[in-house]
């Protein structure tokens, strides 16, 4: 019985995730959560056989959450679900200490399959996303000069860097501030940056931000 513990911030893809787990008696879901920090605490709690998070919560998320995980608990697998087939992504993620990368859109056999295997100690990424890290590959250096954000998140960047908060950058975009928040933890995601600061550093240093 492989033992799993979800963390999840979308209420109807937490319990769709924990249904499809539910059918298959191999599988067992022990703790199911909407966030990093719930998901830290349930792994104080309770022996799981692996890990599945979302890298996209509100909160403690993507590779800092990884790396928290990894020094909790040194050897269970992680398997990270993500909406991103970036390269520049799933590779931080991997070197933060994940043993799996599944994107969201693959379907549910790919999930188990990659569910059994990491559970067994092998290791699991989207086949897509392996051919976006082997043409990514570079040094550490410059990996970073090779991210490119979409127009929105660039919009969203050049006023973050000049410390608009959220809701005051959704009234002038004409969006709502959970949609703002949403595209900061993805640009924030791609760029391997976890706080407001170093973001700023980032923009200073990369010439990145266009205003």
């Amino acid at each position: 019985m492989i033992c799993v513990a979800i963390a999840e911030d979308h209420a109807i893809v937490l319990a769709g995730l924990c249904r499809l787990l539910a059918m298959n008696h191999d599988i067992k879901v022990t703790a199911a959560v909407r966030n990093g920090e719930q998901l830290l605490q349930s792994l104080r709690d309770k022996k799981v056989d692996l890990v599945i998070t979302d890298l996209s919560m509100p909160g403690i998320n993507g590779t800092q959450l990884i790396l928290e995980i990894r020094r909790l608990l040194p050897t269970t697998p992680i398997l990270a679900l993500s909406m991103h087939k970036e390269g520049e992504v799933a590779n931080r993620v991997l070197k933060a200490g994940a043993t799996g990368y599944v994107t969201k859109d693959r379907d549910p056999e790919i999930l188990l399959s990659a569910i059994r295997l990491c559970a067994k100690g092998g290791r699991y990424v989207d086949p897509e996303v392996a051919a976006e890290i082997i043409f990514h590959q570079g040094s550490d250096d410059n990996a970073q000069d090779q991210v490119s954000l979409s127009r929105r998140e660039q919009e969203i960047f050049d006023r973050l860097v000049k410390g608009q908060a959220i809701v005051a950058i959704a009234e002038e975009l004409g969006i709502s501030p959970k949609t703002v928040s949403t595209h900061k933890f993805r640009l924030m995601e791609k760029l391997g940056i976890d706080n407001l600061s170093d973001l700023v550093r980032y923009a200073i240093k990369s010439g990145l931000t266009q205003g």
